[in-house]
């Protein structure tokens, strides 16, 4: 990447404030099929996230979204570019490592809660304790902490299919964050919820956001839930730009990015 490139906030890639910065894309492109039917759904994405910041994402849906938050989590590879965490190369951890960075160093908050349906709330919640190699009984205490932090001690034993919608996504979101990650980052995470809901969903990860000194990065199409973050990036033609607040659809909760 040349000297002086930048990055979608506007921060040149020397700028002192790197110091700060958690989780960083540089030049990240993705594409899909090859010869005549290539489709390039990220064509030069950077992006600096800086510790403590809670920054949004905007595009309508299928602008690529969610691809970009996959390659942030190490859960897909760029067809070119990198992504940074704690200014080391993904691509150069080892694959044990990766596992672990996975786990312990992102939380992912999926738009579709993707709960085990024969699972209760709190086995759901434990369940990437126990992938690290927690004991049940321990890992089955954090979760149950963690649903009380969600407002769902009550509903700790209860399915998934006994939940509402709002219920689920709370789940999920204390399953995100029962490893005690670093980094947040939530594809559409109220995208399948109702406007109280989703008000209600966003409100409580603004609040876990602050107690537990998260560093979040939130996709979504809604301009009004965007605006309480920090930043607003938009993801535009494959390339992320900074967008202003002002541009909230007038802080109405159905307002979309088009």
């Amino acid at each position: 990447m040349s000297q002086g490139a930048q990055f979608a906030d506007g921060v040149g890639a020397e700028d002192p404030r790197n110091a700060a910065v958690v989780l960083e894309s540089r030049g990240l492109k993705k594409t899909y099929g090859s010869g005549e039917k290539i489709i390039s759904v990220l064509t030069d994405a950077n992006l600096l996230l800086r510790q403590g910041e809670m920054v949004a994402i905007v595009a309508p849906s299928g602008a690529g979204k969610s691809t970009l938050l996959h390659l942030l989590a190490a859960l897909d590879t760029p067809t070119s570019g990198t992504v940074y965490f704690a200014t080391k190369a993904i691509e150069s951890i080892h694959d044990a490592a990766l596992a672990e960075f996975r786990n312990r160093a992102i939380g992912f908050l999926w738009q579709r809660h993707q709960l085990l349906p024969d699972f209760t709330a709190a086995e759901n919640v434990a369940m990437p304790l126990l992938v690290r190699g927690n004991d049940f009984t321990t890992a089955l205490e954090t979760a149950r902490k963690w649903l009380a932090e969600v407002g769902l001690e009550n509903r700790a034993d209860h399915r998934t299919g006994e939940l509402s919608g709002g219920e689920q996504q709370r789940v999920a979101i204390a399953r995100a964050l029962v490893t005690g990650p670093s980094v947040l980052l939530a594809d559409e995470p109220t995208g399948d919820l109702d406007e109280q809901n989703a008000w209600a969903v966003f409100e409580l990860l603004q609040r876990l956001h602050r107690t537990h000194k998260l560093t979040s990065l939130i996709a979504t199409h809604n301009l009004a839930l965007a605006a309480r973050c920090d930043r607003i990036l938009a993801l535009e033609h494959g390339v992320l730009q900074t967008r202003e607040a002002a541009a909230s659809a007038g802080g109405v909760p159905g307002g979309e990015a088009s």
